[in-house]
């Protein structure tokens, strides 16, 4: 087994087996040297396409697992290196007492949907920071993209198909809750089941803002995207990582400040 990340430059026998194991699977990295070169490279790439992984062109946990050559696909957790002090730079607006109390539930949620490595750390906070800036679970308020100039409240929610609602009073009964501000009826349906003790969300979708159920959404919501947003943040589409949670690029200065700055604070870890 090997225990990896192999990437560009690494020239060791762990090398050879991965070019071996590549060229045994039908993606040759032309000569068998023990030297990752570019042929590796595109080797690597070509096989993580194949196999829905991120091509990223490194053999990490779960390149090397799928090519029978790691017992484990976990990716190392940047939470260790995530502390209130770190995060309070991430958010330098936000009472640090949001952050200490709110925190250790949202990065036990990662944990728990097994998105703790470092892009989907920086994600989860950057998104915390774009949507809730006060890092506590809130409700939607009223605004011209929600509520009509004459309308009741959320009216340009109710027969939003895409959303799942289904006329008045579904606007405002789903209206955006929590971190990730989860909004419709499709998605209060869909996640109050995932969590880790299910939720009747549309019965009673007040529970989304609850901190604890808050963070779970959060954690449940990037995970059912994660190879999305890794090639969004691969190709350096921040705004594209941005949509694929928000349905748009609202909050995108945030958003790309808080994942800046937790960039440089959190230590780099392995690749898929």
């Amino acid at each position: 087994m090997i225990a990896g990340p192999l990437k560009q430059g690494d020239n060791d026998d762990d090398v050879r087996t991965l070019q071996q194991t590549l060229a045994t699977h039908g993606f040759s990295p032309g000569a068998i040297d023990g030297m990752f070169g570019q042929g590796t490279v595109a080797a690597v790439m070509a096989f993580q396409k194949s196999e829905g992984l991120l091509p990223d062109g490194i053999a990490g946990p779960r390149t090397l697992s799928a090519l029978g050559l790691a017992d484990s696909t976990t990716l190392p957790s940047a939470i260790p290196a995530v502390s209130v002090q770190i995060v309070s730079q991430i958010f330098p607006v936000t009472p640090i007492g949001n952050i200490k109390s709110n925190l250790p539930s949202v990065l036990s949620a990662l944990v728990q949907s097994r998105i703790s490595d470092k892009p989907m750390v920086l994600m989860a906070l950057a998104t915390v920071r774009a949507e809730v800036e006060c890092f506590e679970p809130i409700a939607e308020g009223e605004s011209r993209f929600n509520t009509s100039p004459s309308g009741h409240a959320f009216d340009l929610y109710d027969n939003r198909k895409d959303l799942g609602n289904r006329g008045a009073p579904d606007g405002a009964a789903f209206k955006g809750r929590g971190y990730v501000q989860l909004t419709g009826r499709l998605n209060y349906q869909t996640y109050g089941p995932k969590l880790s003790t299910p939720v009747d969300l549309v019965s009673d979708p007040d529970r989304a803002s609850d901190p604890t159920v808050a963070a779970e959404l959060l954690a449940l919501f990037l995970a059912d995207r994660e190879l999305a947003i890794k090639k969004a943040l691969l190709a350096g589409n921040m705004a594209m990582a941005r949509q694929l949670v928000n349905g748009g690029t609202n909050g995108l200065d945030r958003f790309e400040d808080a994942f800046e700055r937790g960039s440089s604070l959190i230590p780099d870890l392995a690749a898929d």
